[in-house]
């Protein structure tokens, strides 16, 4: 009996330590999320890796109504003063672009982003910036995809999204075609397994592990509020803002080249020896294009997009057309990427700018590269501010 009664004073001590740490850490997380708010106008601008593997950042952009997020790769990380988080810094014309990519970045990834957001992208603005070179590429790279993943991301996707199974069983598929990057979670793993399986009894075992799994998710969750906390105490700057409507054509203008002499130049220093006859490498420029899995993986993020009821605008970046003429791919190949890029945005209604008129203009694109010149921005930046205010239609 004795006992007993001396049991009870540390039962009910333990339960008043664990309510006193519950309630700290509510505290700190909702201190964290009203100054990743009230710090938005410092933190939209910047990309930081941070804000690209967690998602109290995204998050705090995706529900603020003067901030436009921008998916993309490592166009988004060159230093170039044009770009779009330059360029809309400062608020010129009443918002800002947040940008979430990195180097390697691919599609499949951005689309873990864009699930993990789920609910908080309803009737949201954004846009992605794509790459050529995922459509034309028929094997990805393991590795730039191991150095992007996010494994709270993943866990949203798998334990705290609202996307319907059978989408959700397509992502999962995919997800589990890099298995090196679900090593350091063996129930993410199993999660994703039984999900993709699609069986009715994988799907009761699923439902069996989805407690587990949502509190796995919420303690990374506080762990990514709590390093935001600390990144915006540390190294946030504080933002100005000003109101200042660009002049469009004048800016293009500016940004405009290479002039005849640098095109000579870059003509000259081609060697003769290297080029194809034009079009002799059509077929194995289609064969490619059309393995590739990033039109898989941009037709399972349209479908996310319009599941969470997001508004979306594709940009894509053009083919470097001079460095595909050389290589014996003719123009009327290349045409082939535009149309099915643009078909594929059509069927879910989806606004699409693919510039394709820039498609031989050396001056869009730095050489060889899927990155944007400040011309190249410019037009990005001018899409963007149209889209933003409404003069790009939406669905």
């Amino acid at each position: 009996m004795n006992s007993a009664r001396s049991g009870k004073p540390h039962l009910f001590s333990g339960v008043i330590a664990v309510g006193v740490a519950a309630t700290i850490l509510f505290a700190g997380r909702m201190i964290a999320i009203h100054l990743e708010h009230s710090t938005l106008s410092s933190t939209a601008p910047e990309l930081f890796p941070l804000k690209n593997q967690g998602v109290a950042f995204q998050r705090a952009a995706a529900r603020a109504a003067d901030v436009l997020p921008l998916y993309g790769s490592s166009e988004l990380v060159l230093p170039q003063p044009q770009k779009a988080s330059n360029f809309f810094c400062t608020a010129p014309t009443g918002f800002q672009v947040s940008p979430v990519g990195n180097s390697g970045m691919a599609l499949l990834i951005i689309l873990q982003k864009v699930a993990a957001l789920g609910s908080d992208l309803h009737g949201k603005k954004l846009a992605i910036s794509l790459s050529p070179i995922w459509f034309l590429t028929p094997t990805a790279n393991p590795r730039a995809y191991e150095a992007n993943f996010s494994l709270m991301l993943a866990s949203e996707i798998a334990f705290d999204t609202a996307l319907k199974f059978r989408l959700k069983r397509k992502i999962a598929s995919r997800m589990l075609e890099y298995p090196s990057t679900l090593e350091q979670s063996s129930l993410l793993e199993f999660a994703l397994q039984r999900l993709a399986s699609g069986r009715f009894f994988d799907r009761l075992v699923l439902c069996a592990l989805w407690p587990i799994g949502k509190v796995q998710t919420a303690v990374m969750e506080l762990q990514d509020h709590f390093a935001a906390l600390d990144h915006i105490w540390h190294e946030i700057q504080p933002s100005r803002r000003q109101s200042e409507i660009p002049d469009w054509p004048k800016l293009i203008a500016k940004v405009s080249g290479p002039r005849t002499m640098d095109k000579d130049k870059i003509e000259k220093a081609l060697n003769p020896d290297e080029q194809i006859s034009r079009g002799s490498r059509d077929a194995a420029f289609r064969f490619r294009m059309n393995t590739a899995p990033g039109w898989v993986d941009l037709e399972l993020l349209l479908r996310t997009l319009a599941s969470v009821h997001a508004r979306p605008l594709l940009l894509s970046m053009p083919i470097d057309g001079q460095f595909y003429d050389r290589a014996g791919v003719s123009r009327s190949a290349r045409e082939g990427y535009y149309d099915k890029l643009r078909i594929l945005a059509q069927r879910y209604n989806v606004p699409l700018i693919e510039f394709r008129d820039h498609d031989d203009d050396p001056a869009f694109l730095l050489r060889h590269t899927d990155h944007l010149t400040a011309k190249g921005w410019i037009y990005y930046d001018r899409a963007l501010d149209d889209f933003f205010h409404g003069r790009i239609p939406t669905s």
